[in-house]
């Protein structure tokens, strides 16, 4: 049963959080970005590193999902996955990709635009290394985005790979690994009462600075 169209219209929250102000943020958005990620953990919101990534496909198509962050530093926001998945295959056709965090419980979203790039190498594995080893037996043995046949196949494949490393350790495949996306806009979304919601942009200005504007809700 569909959900009616009245219902879904009188879907409504007031949000009635703190304010943001130009003059309270960090002059640099990734400082900014750290103390709101820091409160999102604090408030103990399942899983505050998980991010929309939105990216264009070969005809131009908007293409999105969820992604984990799995760090940020000046020059990022850092996230791995397949380099021969749809989405791998986007980015390296277009570069230029968006992130979205959502923090509801905060009345807060985190927008990004900017470029992605690779990881290097030594990077990608380090950070596998540190994965369960369930997962880097998952990261080898899905095709990520092509089609199966079923998934007995692909837990087929997991017990053999399972049973084959079980006292080894696994070679990183060359199709996963890092990504950085360097961002070029950061807008801080808070929730404000009667729809008035604060929004302040970085805007990258030079290497090193950004300039900071309040946009209309």
């Amino acid at each position: 049963m569909s959900v009616e169209k009245e219902v879904i219209e009188n879907l409504r929250q007031e949000y009635c959080s703190e304010n943001l102000s130009e003059k309270d943020v960090a002059k640099d958005p990734i400082k900014q970005f750290g103390k709101w990620f820091k409160e999102a953990m604090d408030s103990g919101i399942q899983e505050p590193n998980a991010m929309t990534l939105a990216t264009t496909t070969i005809d131009r198509k908007p293409s999105a999902r969820i992604v984990l962050l799995k760090g940020y530093e000046e020059r990022g926001f850092i996230f791995y996955s397949n380099y021969l998945s749809a989405k791998g295959k986007e980015m390296a056709k277009n570069p230029v990709v968006a992130l979205v965090f959502f923090w509801p419980e905060l009345a807060r979203q985190v927008r990004i635009e900017g470029t992605v790039e690779k990881l290097s190498k030594e990077e990608s594995e380090k950070y596998f290394y540190s994965r369960p080893k369930g997962s880097q037996i998952g990261a080898v043995v899905s095709p990520q985005s092509q089609v199966i046949e079923n998934r007995a196949t692909l837990e087929k494949s997991w017990e053999e790979m399972e049973l084959r490393y079980e006292n080894k350790n696994i070679p990183k495949p060359a199709y996963w690994g890092g990504y950085v996306v360097k961002p070029q806009v950061i807008e801080f979304w808070q929730g404000r009462p009667s729809r008035l919601h604060d929004r302040i942009v970085y805007k990258k200005a030079d290497k090193q600075s950004w300039k900071i504007v309040r946009l209309a809700p």
